[in-house]
Order: C-alpha cells, then structure tokens, then sequence
C-alpha cells in the first residue's frame, strides 16, 4: 500500500532504521565529513506538512522531525514521556491524564517564539484534524468518547467529544472503551498538538509545503525543500531534549532509483551517512571488494508490502486492454477467489525478491501474513502461531506462514486453482486469456525488474493462453498517480498493483486488518473500492464487496472488535479474520521493510525504534561515525539492544 503510517511507497530505499536512516538515491555533493551531520536520499516528495492530516509516509517522515506527541518511542521501542512527563489510567481504562512538561516552545522556521505548547493546543489539534478531513482520523475516530458523532455530524458540539484541558499543562482523554493499547496511538500526528492563534492566522495555507506553514516544537526545523532536489532540516536550538538531538543537519537528496549502484558510490566518496547495496546489481562485486567486512543485514521491521487486486477497475488510461469485453472478462476473472489464489500460487516471491537482494538473500525479508508473527503475543505464543492453526481448514493448510521463506509458491497448485477458475468463468462467458495491467514506474529499475520476475512467473505457470500480466510502463508521476497517489477507488489505474505497502499504527492487530473493513477501511481504495459508509459509495462498489465476501470480513472484525479486556481471547478473533483474509486471494502478502544490505556510518541501532505509528522516520538518537560500522560490531549491538529489549519487556510484565 501506501506510505501511511499505515500507508507505504513501495521502494527499495527506505527500511533499514533499524541500523541507519531513511532512504533512496541521487549523489550529494556535500560530503559526510562530520559527525553531526547525516546525509542521504529521499524518493517521493512530500505534499502535505498538516501533520494531523495526512496519513503518507512520505510526509509523515518528514513532519514526524518538526513535531513532538506526548509519548515518543526510544531507540529500545520503549514507550516513555515526550511532551507528557507522566501520565494515568482510570482504574476502568477508560479515563488517560497526562501532565506536560512546562515551557516547551513553539517556534516557526526562523527560531522565533510563538509561547509555550498547552494543553489547549492538543484540543486544537484534534479538532483541525476533523475540519481537515485528516486520513489519520480512523486511527482514534471510534476510540475517543464523543469523536466519532461528531464527525459525522451527529454532534455539532465540539465539547461532547472526550479530550478536555484541564489545565494549561494537564489534558485528559476519555475513551468508549479499555483500550490497552491506547498510548500507542499517540505517536500519531493525529494526536498531535496545534497553535490555535498561528492555526487562525495561516487559514488554508497550515500545512501547505513550506517551511513557515507550521509552527515546530520538535527535534528539527525545515531549513530547505526544493521539489525532486533536496530536503534539509536543521536542529532546533529551542527544543526541550536537544541532548538527545546529535545530528545538527540532516540533508536528503532526491533519487528517482534509476542508478541503485549510485548509492554505494556516492558512500564511498563519502557524501551519504548510509547506503543500501544490493546483491542483484552489478555493481555489488564492487561492494564486496571494497567493503566486505561491513556489509551489514537488517532485521525485519513491521511493515507488509503486498499485491493488490482492484475488485471494481473504474480508470483505464494505462491498459493493453483494446475491447469492453476484455475488461469484463479481467473483471470477472478478479473477481473469482480461485483464479486470484491462482495468480498468488503461481508467483515465485524469492525470485522477485532476488531483484534487489540476489540469491544470497532471496528469502530475507519475505513476509506470508498481514500481521507480522511475532507483533503480539497469544498466552506466550507468537500470533503466527494461532494464525498457521487457523488456516488448516482454509486453501491455505498446507503453507507455511512463517517469515523468511516462499510460502506460497506451489506452481502444482495454481495449476489446480486456475483449472477450477477457468471452468466457472467459462459458464459465465468469459474467454481467455485474462490480461491484468501492472502499472510499474520505468526509471525505478529494480522496481521493474521485479515486475518482470512476477510476470514471468505467473506466465510461465499459469501458461500465456490463460493469463498475461501488461505491465504498463509510466513515468514516475503517472505511476504514482495511478497507484500510490490515488486517494479513492475511481482513481485506481490497474487491476494489480505493488505500489505500496502497510505499517502499524498502534499496537494491536486491528491495526493491520481494518483497513480492508467494507465500512470504513483506510486502504479498501487499493483494493478499487471505498467504504460503505460514505455517501457516495457506488452499487457496483457495494456489488464487488458482496461478490468477494468482504461483508462477511467485516463480521469477523465487529467480533474482535467487541473484545476489549482479553488480549488474548481479541488477538485469537482477529487470526481467524486474517485467516479468512489470506484464503481470499484479495492481497498478496510478499515482503517486509527491512531485511536489506547496506554499508553505514551511523551507529548501529541509535535511532528511534518504532513498531508501531510515526518514529522510524525521526532521526532523534540517531548518530554518525567516523568509520563504517563493520558486521562484528553490528552483530554486537544487536546482542546488546536485544537484550535490553527483553529486560523492558520483562520489567513491564511484572509492573
């Protein structure tokens, strides 16, 4: 899907903070002589500042560095005191107080000062977020008391929704129900608090892209953004923790990833802090030569990047298609689970994954679920351990779900699906072959060398005569307009994409499933369709969701829903409509963020760690060295910040 926190570009650049910083591709001329300064790329211009809007996370990456929440993740994943000092829980956990820190200053791009962030601004915050019809809203929309009516205009009273100022350092939120995860949630720029006298004074111009459209209360201010050239912040010398602010500029240079052995030249020369290598390129004999001892692997993050199917194609500027009743039959064949099972059993994920990665790490990285396995655990289980039990009575009994390896890839099987789909598409008139158009951006090489892996695997199993994967070659702006840009479900241009990608946005599992709930799903669009619930929802829209069984989806959700102080008994319900989910066919699971090579100055796990909502893309407690980090001292660190993670853990069990 998309870059949101939840919503993710689906490049092979970015995902690696887990040792280094954000990424993609272009060389810098200012050279990484210093280390307080941190130097890389940046793939996708950002097009929105309104951090309480705006759920891409190609904007949130960037705003996440302006603004403070009250909770912040640090480099352990811990949860711990941002613009909150300390905080509490109503014995019935419905009721969170948090007490702020006093004097923590407002400041706009030139350093000046515009008072003191109070309690008020949170209650501001909130309410711009529901005027600007925020994309984030779903995150909280049916948590906080009162929030939801009000944005559907049940309320018109902005004082019945649950968040109130105290005072001007105490904010308090009330809640419909216990929601353990609930702190987790506040890492989001929903939550975030906004001036309500600079909020006046700009009008529509907050959060429009540029540096003085926003006021700054965090780690960084914007200092440079040229369009498809550069992005620059600079630290903020008014910030409340700038002994935790180490880089004093970060400069990212833009990269459209035509040249990915640009990346490890440019590190080389020393311009970038970081560079992620890749052993499919050419150019990796170079790295291996130059740099064997420090190329370094990174863990899996939480993130799933995927396949989607559009159940309900309405644009067809970019398509091979040449007759109406070719879009038929792609439409019916879509929207058959046997022939969408077919497509997925049929697409050898290693190879794909061999594009970027090579042999050596075709399997690194590769994902089988939507939910990461080990994200929550089930009475001392991973979840993936409830999900592999409850696929065994699904199509799905035979996969191995586990991380790190091609579930999926059964070319026996697909043949077997696709028989299946052939016969009852034939009894409803359509003729082969099915042609499904992959937009794919031209200049993004990698990128299109996978697309060239996934149709030639689906071609060479499934055979041409049935089914032929157009890839539709475009420029970046075409790309992205069709695919990761696209805000409804009219605007998708394809009928199988790999645009984008999911990450968390709190700490539970609902995080990754509602998005394709039928009512108000935040990514149903990239799936062609919109939630029932609004207004405009169309009969086929409706039509779609019924002949794919998302309706049906969605009653597993309310069930898990409606579980709100048995985790254990709730991460249970939400497997099995995951399970149902998988044995759908209606996305792919290929992939996880991270997983890649790279070569690095920054020190090894000294950024934010964040599982969950917007932290990753914030470089508070990120360092740079003066040499490469080689591979013993990665492997060191990790043992250390494992450890240190099991002892949070640990200690949080027994609080």
């Amino acid at each position: 899907m998309k870059a949101k926190k939840g919503w993710l570009a689906a490049t092979f650049f970015a995902g690696t903070l887990l040792l280094a910083g954000c990424g993609s591709s272009k060389a810098s001329d200012q050279k990484q002589d210093a280390t307080n300064h941190y130097n890389y790329v940046y793939v996708l211009d950002p097009d929105n500042f309104d951090y309480t809007a705006s759920s891409k996370q190609n904007n949130s990456d960037v705003v996440s560095n302006f603004e403070d929440g009250l909770l912040e993740r640090n480099p352990y994943g811990k949860l711990t005191g941002d613009l909150a000092k300390s905080w509490s829980v109503s014995k019935d956990g419905k009721t969170y107080t948090y007490h702020l820190r006093k004097g923590v200053k407002w400041v706009d791009s030139e350093g000046n000062q515009h008072g003191t962030v109070k309690a008020q601004d949170f209650v501001t915050g909130l309410k711009h977020a529901v005027a600007a019809k925020s994309e984030q809203l779903y995150v909280v929309q049916n948590s906080i008391k009162g929030l939801n009516a009000y944005v559907t205009g049940k309320s018109k009273d902005f004082s019945t929704v649950g968040v109130k100022a105290l005072n001007d350092d105490t904010v308090q939120y009330k809640l419909n129900k216990p929601e353990t995860y609930w702190n987790s949630k506040l890492t989001y720029g929903v939550m975030y608090p906004v001036n309500a006298q600079f909020l006046k004074q700009k009008g529509s111009d907050f959060g429009k892209v540029s540096a003085d459209s926003i006021l700054y209360n965090g780690p960084y201010v914007l200092a440079n953004f040229t369009s498809k050239s550069v992005l620059k912040y600079k630290a903020n010398p008014n910030y409340w923790d700038k002994s935790h602010v180490y880089l004093k500029t970060i400069t990212l240079t833009y990269d459209d990833g035509s040249n990915p052995d640009g990346l490890y030249k440019s590190f080389e020369k020393g311009n970038y802090s970081f560079a992620r290598v890749y052993p499919g390129s050419a150019g990796y004999k170079t790295v291996l030569k130059q740099n064997k001892n420090n190329i370094i692997w990174t863990s899996q993050d939480s993130s799933i990047f995927n396949f989607t199917f559009n159940l309900n194609r309405q644009s067809y500027n970019y398509t091979s298609k040449k007759t109406e009743q070719q879009k038929l039959d792609t439409r019916k064949a879509i929207l058959n689970q046997n022939f969408r099972l077919a497509i997925q059993f049929a697409f050898n994920k290693a190879d794909y994954n061999a594009q970027v990665n090579g042999k050596i790490g075709a399997d690194k990285g590769l994902r089988n679920e939507i939910t990461p396995p080990s994200f929550v655990s089930i009475n001392g289980k991973d979840y993936g351990t409830q999900l592999q039990a409850d696929v065994a009575n699904t199509d799905f009994s035979d996969i191995k779900l586990a991380d790190g390896q091609d579930g999926t890839y059964q070319p026996a099987k697909a043949k077997k699906y696709l028989a299946k789909a052939l016969a009852e598409l034939k009894s409803q008139g359509v003729s082969g072959p099915i042609h499904l158009d992959l937009p794919v951006d031209e200049k993004a090489s990698l990128n299109l060398n996978q697309a060239k892996s996934f149709k030639k695997s689906v071609e060479s199993t499934l055979g041409k005569q049935n089914v032929i994967i157009d890839l539709q070659l475009l420029s970046d702006d075409k790309f992205n307009a069709a695919t990761f840009n696209a805000t409804t479900g009219k605007t998708d241009d394809f009928d199988l994409s790999n645009a984008s990608g999911w990450t968390p946005d709190y700490d539970d599992p609902s995080t990754y499933l509602e998005i394709y709930n039928p009512t108000s799903g935040a990514e149903l669009f990239t799936l062609g369709l919109d939630p029932t619930a609004k207004a405009d929802s169309s009969a086929s829209n409706a039509a779609a969701i019924k002949a794919v069984g998302l309706d049906e989806y969605g009653k597993l959700l309310d069930k898990a829903e409606a579980i709100n102080t048995d985790p254990a008994a709730r991460y249970k319900a939400f497997a099995k409509a995951e399970a149902w989910l998988l044995n759908s066919g209606i996305t792919i699971p290929v992939n996880s963020g991270g997983a890649g090579a790279i070569v690095s100055r920054v020190a090894p796990l000294s950024g934010p760690y964040a599982p969950s909502g917007i932290g990753d893309g914030r470089y508070k407690f990120l360092k740079v060295q003066k040499k490469p980090v080689t591979t013993a001292e990665a492997k060191k660190a990790k043992a250390e910040w494992l450890a240190k993670r099991k002892q949070i853990a640990q200690e949080a069990a027994t609080n």
